[in-house]
């Protein structure tokens, strides 16, 4: 059976997404939160929300809309796409991603996004991406890439 608060939390995260709100965004996780995805690997605590913040804070062209959801007790999932410019590149990329959740007490605990990340690198890297997106060397360069990004973020942002 749905469960309603969570299915309420699941459409008010990805609205606040749809408008670029980071920090309500943030407010859905709980405080012990993890999430992965195939760029952001290994994110706790208030990370998760941070990663969120900076990247609504950076969009400039973002869309995103919620294609499907369900929850079920303490489970939840979601499929949705986001289309926007990557603006290391300036190539515009629609990525579909379905991620999977789990919940505690009205808030996100674990968030898991899973998307191919060789479509995606094809999109946001163009000839590199097509080459060699299917490679670790590329995929760990994004994502040290990324983490050093929220590093920054969190260093010019105590408290998020």
């Amino acid at each position: 059976m749905t469960n309603v608060r969570n299915d309420q939390l699941l459409q008010d995260f990805y609205a606040a997404f749809a408008a670029r709100d980071g920090d309500r965004m943030a407010a859905s996780y709980a405080p012990a939160a993890t999430f992965s995805d195939p760029v952001f690997v290994g994110l706790h605590g208030a990370e998760p929300g941070a990663m969120w913040r900076m990247l609504t804070a950076q969009a400039t062209d973002l869309k995103v809309e919620l294609l499907d959801r369900s929850t079920r007790d303490d489970r939840g999932a979601a499929t949705w796409r986001a289309t926007y410019t990557f603006s290391q590149t300036g190539r515009r990329v629609v990525n579909l991603v379905d991620s999977s959740f789990r919940f505690d007490n009205g808030l996100i605990a674990e968030q898991r996004d899973e998307f191919d990340f060789w479509r995606w690198a094809r999109q946001a890297l163009g000839p590199l991406g097509l080459c060699l997106g299917w490679s670790p060397l590329v995929r760990g360069t994004v994502r040290r890439r990324a983490r050093a990004s929220l590093d920054r973020f969190l260093a010019s942002h105590p408290g998020v």
